[in-house]
């Protein structure tokens, strides 16, 4: 049974510093793509960043809103994959639930930002920034 499990979310001000992270579980994940999205109240999934994992061809997309500010990492070892999301200078416009995402295989970069690339799913982390 394939298990995607994010932790360290919380409460921050404005300009501070919060560190996500995911942990997958049940099955290889050699070829797959790890990625976070998040889902403001009223508000349709938003991909935040995405880490492929190719050995050492992998590389990281982020979406425009957290270009400069979110830095995703991910693990090695593929049998146990673990991705993090380092958020820096939070803006209230971040507060959303956070969600992390793996695919069973690599998603091409065109498609990287598409909820629907992706077949396992974290129950969601809770970031607020307050002003």
């Amino acid at each position: 049974q394939v298990q995607v499990v994010e932790s360290g979310g919380g409460l921050v001000q404005a300009g501070g510093s919060l560190r996500l992270s995911c942990a997958a579980s049940g099955r290889t994940f050699s070829k797959s793509t790890m990625a976070w999205f998040r889902q403001a109240i009223g508000k349709e999934r938003e991909f935040v960043a995405a880490s492929k994992w190719s050995g050492i061809l992998g590389s990281v997309n982020y979406g425009d809103s957290v270009k400069g500010r979110f830095t995703i990492s991910r693990s090695s070892d593929s049998s146990k994959p673990t991705v993090e999301l380092q958020m820096n200078n939070l803006e209230p416009a971040d507060t959303a639930t956070y969600y992390c995402a793996a695919s069973e295989n690599m998603v091409i970069s065109s498609q990287i930002d598409r909820p629907d690339r992706y077949d396992y799913w974290g129950q969601g982390t809770q970031v607020t920034v307050s002003p």
